[in-house]
């Protein structure tokens, strides 16, 4: 559940700029009159990506208030996800440019590989082992440095892949693959996630068996 509200504005994005040439054209004409600054026409389906992207940022900023409104926190993935769509999307509605836009899912997954990879040499621990440790009972630290590298090559790879993508290939087909694409690669990733730690986990057979001949 947690995974689809995360994942809810990414959604809205997607919706909105395949359904945009279907919105009344008195609907888009009121989003001009609240948001003088989107100057948008109805029917031009260039103008898509920058309702969609107005959409995302409202969506963000209603998904921060809401769960700090039933959690009483603040979760960091939204936030550094609102700052960074505020930045880039910001800048995409300033200056009318998809490219800003594009840029943003490059920008999170670096920054990401950025904090995974500092937190080698921050601490004790590795990240991923800080927010995944006390629900596995794994003690080898190798194991969780080299989950730890995997998933910064993951967000690398999910950076360059997003670029790739947005620069060689259609704005339509870039918004399929933010979509279906990024999270695809992440499906896979944390399943090959699961059976890596599974090789690791204490079996409760030979738990068993141990209790017994102790």
């Amino acid at each position: 559940m947690k995974q689809l509200f995360d994942f809810f504005p990414i959604l809205l994005f997607f919706i909105i700029y395949k359904f945009f040439l279907d919105l009344p054209d008195e609907l888009i004409l009121s989003i001009n009159n609240i948001f003088p600054f989107m100057n948008m026409q109805p029917g031009e389906s260039k103008h898509a990506i920058y309702l969609a992207t107005l959409t995302a940022i409202l969506a963000t900023i209603m998904q921060v208030m809401l769960t700090v409104a039933l959690t009483k926190r603040v979760e960091k993935m939204h936030i550094i996800t609102l700052v960074l769509l505020l930045v880039f999307g910001g800048a995409t509605l300033y200056f009318k440019d998809p490219l800003f836009i594009k840029w943003k899912p490059t920008a999170i997954n670096w920054l990401f590989a950025a904090v995974f990879f500092g937190s080698q040499f921050i601490g004790k621990k590795p990240l991923v082992q800080r927010m995944m440790g006390h629900a596995l009972e794994i003690d080898d630290p190798q194991v969780w440095k080299k989950l730890n590298l995997a998933w910064i090559g993951f967000f690398i790879f999910s950076g360059v892949a997003n670029l790739i993508v947005a620069f060689n290939f259609s704005e339509d087909i870039w918004v399929d693959f933010k979509l279906f694409g990024l999270m695809g690669f992440t499906l896979i990733f944390v399943i090959g996630q699961s059976f890596y730690l599974a090789r690791y986990l204490p079996q409760e057979g030979t738990e068993s068996s141990n209790k017994e001949n102790n």
